[in-house]
C-alpha cells in the first residue's frame, strides 16, 4: 500500500472527470507519474501484478466504457511530461504538452506548418498516436522523431518511417509517448497570428461545441465525409438516452450532460448500419473506445 502512495496510484477513479464527453465508469487504478523513474516503477508494479496499462491524454477521440477499465490509467500531465524546447526550425515536445501550447510556442518563435491543430483540445501524445489533423494535414508529416517507453520500461527511438503514420492511425499506439521532435518552418509571426485565427473561425462554423462531445465520431472514407453521409441518412438529431446527433455536424454526438456509452455506442451502430444501407461505406471508428 505504501508503494501505491509513493507511485501516486489512486483507485476506483471516475474517468469521465477527464474525457471530453464527460462520460465512462472509472479505472481500477489511476496515477500521474511525476517523471521517467516513476513512470518506470509504476510499470514494473503494473507488470508484476499482470495489470494492463492505459495511456490518457486530455480525453478527446475517447469513449470509457459505463463498465470503467480494468487496469491502470496513466496521465501524463506532470511538468516532467510538458518541456518544450526549439533549435532552428525544430521543436522538441514532450507527451503531455497540449496542443493549443505547442501551436502557441510555435507562433512565439515564429514557426509555421501546425496552426491546423489549434482548437484541437488534445495533448502531443494522443495526437502522435492517432496522426491528428484536418482539412487535409496531419501532425505526422511534421514529425522528425519520436522518444517512447514499451511497457517494460524501455526507451526507444523511432524515426518518422519507424511511426508509420497513416490516416487517423500510426504504429505508436503499443508504446507510452514521451516526446517528439516536429519539423517547422520560419514564417511571418503576423501571417501565422492570422492562420491560427482564420483556423478557429473555421472549426467553430463546422463543428459542434454546445454540449460535451469526444470529437469526430467516424474517420472520412474516401467517397465523401462522415458527417455528409450520416446527414444524407436523415439523422441529425436523432437520439438515444442523454446522446444525440447533432443538428450541425452529423459526424458529432454530443452528451446533454447524463449520457451514457451505451447510448453513443447505440448511435454509432446506427449510423454505422445506415450509411452501409443506403451507401454500401462501412464507416470506421475515429475515437477510441476503452471496453
Amino acid at each position: 500500500m505504501n508503494l501505491q502512495k509513493s507511485l501516486r496510484i489512486k483507485r476506483n477513479y471516475p474517468l469521465k472527470d477527464i474525457t471530453t464527453i464527460k462520460i465512462g465508469g472509472v479505472a481500477q487504478f489511476f496515477s500521474t507519474p511525476r517523471n521517467l523513474i516513476q513512470l518506470r516503477a509504476i510499470l514494473s508494479w503494473a507488470d508484476k501484478k499482470s495489470i494492463s496499462v492505459f495511456v490518457i491524454g486530455a480525453g478527446s477521440n475517447l469513449l470509457v466504457s459505463d463498465k470503467g477499465i480494468k487496469g491502470i490509467v496513466l496521465k501524463l500531465s506532470s511538468t516532467g511530461f510538458k518541456n518544450i524546447a526549439f533549435k532552428g526550425n525544430s521543436i522538441k515536445a514532450g507527451s503531455g504538452v497540449t496542443l493549443a501550447s505547442l501551436v502557441k510556442f510555435a507562433l512565439s518563435k515564429s514557426l509555421s506548418g501546425i496552426e491546423f491543430l489549434c482548437g484541437i483540445p488534445g495533448t502531443l501524445g494522443g495526437a502522435l498516436i492517432m496522426n491528428a489533423g484536418c482539412w487535409g494535414k496531419s501532425i505526422g508529416d511534421m514529425v522528425n522523431k519520436v522518444e517512447a517507453m514499451d511497457l517494460k520500461g524501455n526507451i526507444i527511438k523511432l524515426s518518422r518511417e519507424d511511426a508509420k503514420f497513416g490516416y487517423r492511425k500510426s504504429g505508436l499506439k503499443n508504446y507510452i509517448l514521451l516526446s517528439a521532435g516536429i519539423r517547422l518552418k520560419k514564417g511571418n509571426r503576423e501571417i501565422i497570428r492570422r492562420n491560427i485565427k482564420d483556423y478557429l473561425l473555421k472549426r467553430r462554423k463546422s463543428q459542434d461545441f454546445t454540449f460535451y462531445n469526444a470529437g469526430c465520431i467516424f474517420k472520412n472514407p474516401k467517397v465523401m465525409p462522415a458527417g455528409k453521409l450520416i446527414e444524407l441518412c436523415g439523422l441529425k438529431g436523432r437520439a438515444k438516452g442523454g446522446a444525440f446527433i447533432s443538428n450541425k455536424h452529423a459526424n458529432f454526438i454530443l452528451n446533454k450532460g447524463k449520457a451514457k456509452a451505451c447510448d453513443v455506442l447505440s448511435l454509432m451502430k446506427l449510423m454505422k448500419m445506415k450509411v452501409k444501407r443506403k451507401f454500401g461505406v462501412v464507416l470506421e471508428p475515429e475515437i477510441r473506445v476503452w471496453r
